[in-house]
């Protein structure tokens, strides 16, 4: 009975990561519309979904609240904590009240989706549920692109694009470099079985490259030198420091070099300076967000299409985003320099506790917090990848913070 109560929770899991990935259902029930077909569709089975999701999760953190309450405590992030609060209370001075408080209920409900999945599952566990997400992912985008090229492909881009089981070639591409690093990670450790995590790798990057996304393919290979550079920092201090100071040496003349040659590079992968238009709307963004800097326009009160204040940018820019495609003057936009302050403050005491815990750790799935963090930071450079209520990159930052937090106060402990 007992192992099948764990299979089911597990299974539960795998369902719950899928949702948070965005994959499949909009598709379907956009009817594989494009990014500029305005469609309207019932989403009232998404929300239902989610709800039944929040429910289990709540459920399953009272059952355990003893491992949840340890968590709460041990992890003292009351910046997160703040995060959430604000983004709760914003509704207060909100431009779009009732959007605030849907986004900010969903927002905690992600979050403690995120506190679930740290308290249950070892960081081992953790990666071997989020491959069987992403296996699932890239069967079915394989299977839509080839039996359902509908909705499989994207076609208003001027050439076809995989989009597989998203509704952008961009959600395939950011989710599969994702997906390489996980399978990436457990093949690099892995004793058994070890060519079934590195088939995965391998048809995660074919999709990338399949999908034309150029900023999810740099957002890669990155985090690959990333991951890399994380094993040096375990290395004996006489030997790491001057390996690391060559790199960053390294990495500051190819900084030169990249500026001093960015359009002949973009230009060669068929991109312009503009990241495909959106530095084009940073400035009027800005322009919007000095009006109120400090406190934002709430959590999700900005992006309210003709009827709202995005209608400045939607008349200037001449088409109609619905963010600003950077995860930080998302942020800004939302919750103001308070709310970008604590996401940093956060973010920053996280990353250096994942620096520790590298440090001390001797496998590669230690090295996935610092991973996670470091593409988080990446995408919301030319994403709105930051603070999103139900997305998967989010949950996933709130569960790898509580997680390497537990593990260091496991640590100690000992």
């Amino acid at each position: 009975m007992r192992k099948i109560l764990i299979f089911a929770e597990q299974g539960f899991t795998i369902v719950s990561l899928l949702m948070f990935s965005g994959a499949i259902f909009t598709l379907l029930l956009s009817g594989g519309a494009g990014q500029n077909d305005l469609v309207e569709y019932d989403s009232s089975v998404v929300r239902i979904i989610f709800f039944v999701i929040y429910a289990i999760t709540f459920s399953l953190l009272v059952l355990r609240w003893k491992k949840t309450v340890y968590f709460l405590v041990i992890s003292k992030d009351i910046w997160l904590y703040c995060l959430l609060l604000l983004a709760a209370i914003s509704i207060i001075w909100s431009f779009a009240p009732s959007t605030t408080l849907k986004n900010s209920f969903t927002l905690i409900n992600s979050s403690l989706f995120g506190l679930y999945f740290a308290s249950r599952y070892s960081l081992k566990q953790q990666l071997h549920l989020l491959a069987w997400n992403f296996g699932i992912i890239i069967v079915l985008s394989i299977i839509f692109a080839v039996a359902l090229p509908q909705y499989g492909i994207q076609h208003d881009l001027g050439s076809p694009k995989l989009r597989g089981v998203f509704t952008h070639k961009n959600g395939l591409g950011g989710r599969m470099v994702i997906s390489s690093m996980v399978f990436f990670i457990l093949g690099y450790q892995a004793k058994r079985h070890r060519w079934f995590f590195w088939v995965g790798f391998s048809l995660s990057i074919l999709l990338l490259l399949l999908a034309f996304s150029t900023s999810a393919l740099f957002n890669l290979l990155i985090i690959m030198l990333a991951f890399f550079a994380f094993l040096i920092w375990r290395w004996p201090y006489h030997v790491m420091v001057p390996t690391l100071i060559m790199m960053a040496t390294i990495s500051q003349s190819f900084y030169f070099w990249f500026s001093e040659n960015a359009n002949v590079l973009f230009s060669s992968v068929g991109k312009d300076t503009t990241l495909t238009g959106r530095t084009d709307i940073w400035p009027l963004v800005f322009d919007m967000i000095w009006k109120h800097p400090w406190l934002g326009y709430g959590y999700g009160g900005f992006w309210q299409g003709w009827d709202g204040e995005s209608a400045y940018i939607w008349r200037i820019v001449g088409w109609m985003p619905n963010h600003p495609h950077n995860g930080y003057l998302a942020l800004w936009l939302d919750l103001g320099v308070l709310g970008l302050g604590l996401f940093f403050l956060g973010f920053w005491r996280s990353y250096l506790q994942g620096f520790a815990w590298v440090r001390s750790s001797k496998t590669a799935f230690d090295i996935w917090p610092l991973i996670h963090m470091t593409y988080i930071a990446l995408a919301s450079l030319t994403e709105s990848a930051l603070l999103e209520s139900n997305s998967l990159n989010w949950m996933l930052y709130v569960a790898v913070s509580f997680s390497v937090r537990g593990c260091l106060k496991s640590r100690s402990s000992l």
